[in-house]
This record gives C-alpha cells, structure tokens and sequence, in this order.
C-alpha cells in the first residue's frame, strides 16, 4: 500500500505507537560530558503500566524512579521495573549517546546547545519510525529558552520530511506522573553511568548504581555499552567521538549499530 496516501478507512493498516521520551546529561552543565536520549516504543503501554501501578500498590513504593536516585532502598523496583519491561510484548527501546566535548557535538551544536536536544530527538524519532507508522510521543519536561518550541518543531520537521502525518503529537509533562518515562531515564541514566565508568570520566562509584548497571547489562545480554548494541527490543547508539576516549586496544562490538528503524 502506498502510505504516503494513507486515508482515515485505512485504519487497520496504520500502526499507532506511543514514544516516551527522555534525556540523560544536563546540556547546559559543562561537568557533564556525555548526552543520551532514549526512548520507548510501544501500541500498548497499558500492559506495562498496569503492571507497575499493580506492584506499586502491593508493595507500597509510590516515589519516581530515577537512576540518580538508585539506591539500596529502591534497587529491588527499579530491577521489577527493568524485567517488567524485558517482559513486555511488541515494545522497542532507542538511544543515541553523544560527546559533549567531541568533534560532531562541537561542530554541529556548540553554539546552541539546545538544538541539539531537539535535533537527536528529531533524529532518533525518525530512526524508530515505520512507513505505516504513526507516532504519538510523550516526553519529560525539562526547562529551555523561550525560543525552543521542542513540541512544535520536532511534529512539524519529522511530518514535513516524511511528507505524511508521521507525528500526531508531541507533549512534554513532568515524568514524575508517568512510569515508562521513568523506566526510560532508568534505561539512559545506566547507559551513561556505563560510558563513564569506562572511559574514565566518572569520578564517583556508586555501589547500588553499578549493581543497577551490571543487572541491566546481564538481562540484555552485553557486557558493556561502549560500542552500543542492538537485538530485536534495543538499538543503542554510541557516537564514535565517546570510542577516542577508550583504550587504543580496545575491540570494536560486533553488535555495534547505528540509529535505525
């Protein structure tokens, strides 16, 4: 069929997904090196969230789930979290990692680093979507300049490249009322705790983080993300100026991948 022409009684063609979108990495802190977002893909999420509220209640844990906020207290629910979620049917996970101090982040976005939280959501959007796709994508509010119209451009840019209606909508909320952006932050915090532990850039070690980080890695199946990973539920970008911070000898992954759909 050809989408491009998609009418309102091609419904049982069309696929409408939900994007949940979050940002690991303070653009405007210079002590944060490297920026990652992430994103989950799903038509259902009430099967995910239903679950979670269900376990919220049985056990009495009602606090955001947040990596920076790991710890011994709340590592148990943040692992429910994590295999709930590995658990779920016909769900995807999407991250692009970027350099703040690299070559394609200071060429392209030094100037205007909040660009650069639009354009890799913008990019990364585009790399999750299917030609009989249309998205609907909810992310976590974070303050910018009054000249950062995220909701506007990133609908506007992805619809008109894509010449269809591609987006139906984006909305930013605080991600305190919604558990996938939660688990979204959980998924992105750990994929930079990784990077910086690994090239160095980490000044703290958290005990609960690293086990956090080793209990993700173990359920995906990889032994660290600096060279990212993709299978049939994650596609994980590592943007190749992290890798000049790695040992010389350091092997490339064979699982290594780009942002795709």
């Amino acid at each position: 069929m050809d989408t491009q022409n998609l009418k309102l009684k091609d419904y049982k063609e069309i696929w409408s997904k939900f994007c949940f979108l979050d940002e690991s990495g303070n653009l405007a802190n210079p002590k944060e090196k490297f920026f990652t977002i992430g994103l989950i893909k799903c038509s259902q999420p009430y099967y995910l969230y239903s679950k979670l509220l269900y376990q919220r209640n049985k056990v009495h844990f009602h606090d955001e789930m947040k990596f920076n906020k790991v710890s011994r207290k709340n590592i148990g629910f943040l692992k429910f979290a994590i295999e709930s979620f590995l658990d779920t049917r016909s769900i995807n996970f999407y991250s692009y990692t970027l350099d703040k101090e690299g070559t394609y982040f200071q060429k392209e976005f030094s100037l205007n680093p909040w660009i650069a939280y639009e354009q890799i959501s913008i990019r990364l959007i585009e790399a999750t979507l299917s030609s009989n796709e249309i998205l609907i994508v909810l992310a976590d509010h974070i303050t910018t300049p009054k000249n950062i119209r995220f909701e506007v451009e990133v609908k506007r840019k992805i619809n008109e490249k894509q010449n269809r209606l591609a987006v139906a909508g984006v909305c930013r909320f605080d991600s305190k009322g919604n558990d996938l952006i939660q688990i979204v932050d959980i998924l992105i915090g750990a994929i930079n705790y990784d990077l910086k532990t690994f090239t160095k850039v980490a000044k703290d070690f958290d005990k609960n983080k690293i086990e956090l980080v080793d209990f993700i890695k173990k359920n995906i199946g990889v032994s660290d993300f600096a060279s990212g990973f993709r299978n049939r539920i994650f596609n994980i970008f590592v943007d190749k100026d992290i890798k000049q911070r790695l040992p010389i000898n350091f092997g490339v992954s064979k699982k290594e991948k780009g942002p795709s759909s």
